[in-house]
């Protein structure tokens, strides 16, 4: 199948998308982040390097398309339920970064760091989508009165995705459910009007099964 390009050019060939991509994985997966080249790539999927560059003129480009891929989709927990959705939230960011060790993620990030068109491109594939749910969970917590009025949400979104950015960035210890549990706690204790009405809350969300607040809010 072949999508038309953007610049009004030849139909840009999808299949040839997905066997780079897939190279890329595998390249990823057999010598991580430093052994990637757009050669060994290109050879991989079959294709020329021209091919490779026409789409992603650099490795770093390269693989943050595979990264988008793997994640998929982010959408943010509407279940109606503060401490269920910060947990799923939250869970959004130890997702993201599951398919990356600090081997993996502290050179991309370098690469990215020196220009700031791959900076952002790294920050809106791999930070801002998660970063959104989060604070997404945390706006519908406010709206429905679960939190104090004086609680500044950007410091509460920054404060819950240093865990995942820390513990990602030095490898020093997992970043698990029952870690993100623990965070979700610990600052809602300070975040909460009302930290027992949520847990009694959330413990009935958990025996009853997540409803959803649907979409029409």
């Amino acid at each position: 199948m072949a999508q038309r390009s953007g610049g009004g050019g030849r139909p840009r060939d999808t299949h040839i998308d997905t066997a780079v991509l897939d190279a890329v994985s595998d390249v990823l997966e057999e010598g991580g982040y430093r052994g990637l080249a757009i050669e060994q790539v290109a050879r991989r999927a079959q294709v020329s390097k021209a091919a490779v560059y026409r789409r992603w003129p650099n490795r770093q480009l390269l693989v943050l398309a595979e990264l988008e891929r793997r994640m998929g989709r982010v959408e943010p927990p509407r279940t109606g339920c503060t401490l269920c959705d910060l947990d799923e939230a939250l869970s959004l960011f130890a997702r993201t970064f599951t398919c990356m060790g600090p081997e993996f993620f502290s050179p991309l990030l370098a690469d990215c760091s020196g220009d700031a068109e791959l900076h952002r491109r790294f920050m809106d594939t791999l930070f801002t989508p998660p970063r959104a749910a989060v604070r997404d969970a945390l706006e519908r917590a406010r709206d429905r009165g679960d939190l104090r009025d004086d609680v500044d949400l950007t410091l509460a979104v920054d404060t819950l995705a240093s865990l995942v950015h820390y513990r990602l960035l030095f490898g020093h210890a997992p970043v698990d459910g029952a870690e993100i549990g623990r965070a979700v706690t610990t600052l809602l204790r300070g975040l909460a009007r009302d930290f027992t009405t949520l847990e009694a809350e959330a413990a009935g969300h958990a025996s009853a099964g997540h409803g959803g607040e649907g979409t029409g809010e």
